[in-house]
């Protein structure tokens, strides 16, 4: 008895030894599970692709950088079958309490765990149910070659229909990649024991990829920490330590103003914002730098307030975020400070946050495409590394059609 005893209670352990085990086993020790992500012309929002459900159907959900957890809208045919609720009384349900925005709470009808999800582009908020279901993905081995697996353990919360407003169409929920306990790529390295627990984004204007447990290239980066801030005890998102701004090289005088800075990084806001005072001070370096380089300023256009007249050439000022020391900066090249809005105009990518934003600088989708970028949540560290002029380029990654064998 004692003995049936002990193999139950190492039943899951067994099994998680055994995934991992079939992995490493490969002839190539995979370096990331990627997952493929397309850019929504008409939101702006990013989508990654997934296969999930009994079926492996495939799935849109939109790419939440700062998300706690993977929510799906409820009633799709295809998970129907296949999820799982997660009982208020077990293990994942305590493990759950401690995610932002969590609360997990007991459902008297359906004796379910339940947490509060919200969608961020909408700011609607609403309570779902605790489930787990079958995802499938592709293993990235470094040289283009893959093989495949599926896990039945990974957790995400089935949540009312309301909560879709705004996202991306066909979208059918977010995939959230933020510092929780129940976050994808905390679940991924917990699964898959031998990944650590980190996690790479590479998007684009068109197709780039999420890349869980590791990174895919062995190019050189710069990192710097990733800095904790709290609401209430909750951790708000992914920010990075910003001394200061430098426009062609020349700092804005923002310390004289009294202005501490600080990022987010965001994959929800399109483009990166800055609150008023620091917009402020930006427009008017700017302009000033652009106007010495010859461009000539035109009538702007929704939602930008600045624009230039292209035919004035593509050579524009450069942006540096100057981060913990002036060796370490993220260089906003010209083409990721301007956005093209016609074949005579193009528009400076930075907008006005407002007088009292939550947060004084967000980086924004468009300043992070054709950047790799690395989460490792294990030592809090950020990495990046422009792919503008690099031989490879975010749109190169691509995960194939799911047809290889499933583990």
């Amino acid at each position: 008895m004692a003995r049936s005893l002990l193999f139950l209670l190492l039943l899951p352990l067994i099994l998680l030894m055994s995934k991992a085990e079939a992995l490493s086993n490969s002839p190539i020790l995979p370096k990331a599970a990627i997952f493929p992500v397309s850019k929504d012309s008409s939101t702006l929002q990013y989508v990654a692709h997934v296969s999930m459900g009994e079926n492996l159907d495939s799935l849109n959900l939109v790419v939440d950088l700062n998300g706690p957890f993977v929510w799906m809208a409820s009633g799709l045919k295809s998970a129907s079958d296949s999820q799982q609720p997660i009982k208020s009384c077990s293990l994942k349900c305590s493990m759950a309490k401690s995610t932002r925005g969590g609360g997990a709470e007991y459902n008297s009808k359906t004796k379910s765990c339940t947490l509060l999800a919200e969608n961020t582009i909408s700011r609607i908020s609403a309570s779902g149910d605790l489930s787990e279901d079958v995802m499938a993905m592709e293993f990235w081995d470094g040289i283009g070659s893959s093989s495949f697996a599926k896990s039945e353990k990974f957790l995400l919360l089935s949540s009312p229909n309301l909560l879709l407003k705004g996202l991306a169409h066909e979208a059918r929920g977010v995939l959230g990649l933020g510092d929780s306990r129940i976050s994808l790529p905390s679940q991924f390295s917990t699964t898959f024991g031998f990944f650590e627990r980190k996690f790479s984004l590479c998007l684009s204007p068109q197709k780039g990829a999420l890349f869980l447990g590791g990174n895919p290239l062995e190019s050189s980066m710069m990192f710097t920490p990733l800095i904790s801030k709290k609401s209430g005890g909750d951790q708000e998102g992914y920010y990075i330590d910003v001394s200061s701004i430098k426009v062609s090289g020349k700092k804005l005088p923002l310390h004289q103003k009294g202005i501490i800075l600080g990022a987010k990084i965001s994959t929800i806001v399109p483009y990166t914002t800055f609150e008023s005072k620091i917009y402020d001070a930006f427009v008017e370096s700017y302009v000033g730098a652009a106007i010495s380089m010859n461009l000539s300023l035109v009538q702007s256009v929704a939602p930008f307030e600045v624009c230039f007249s292209s035919r004035d050439g593509e050579n524009v000022p450069i942006v540096d975020l100057v981060l913990q020391s002036e060796l370490v900066k993220w260089r906003i090249h010209g083409e990721k400070s301007m956005v093209v809005v016609s074949d005579e105009v193009m528009c400076l990518g930075f907008l006005d946050g407002g007088l009292n934003p939550r947060d004084s600088i967000v980086v924004g989708g468009h300043q992070i495409e054709d950047h790799l970028l690395e989460f490792n949540l294990g030592n809090s560290m950020l990495g990046f590394a422009s792919l503008l002029k690099g031989d490879k380029k975010c749109s190169d990654f691509e995960a194939s059609s799911m047809d290889g064998e499933i583990l």
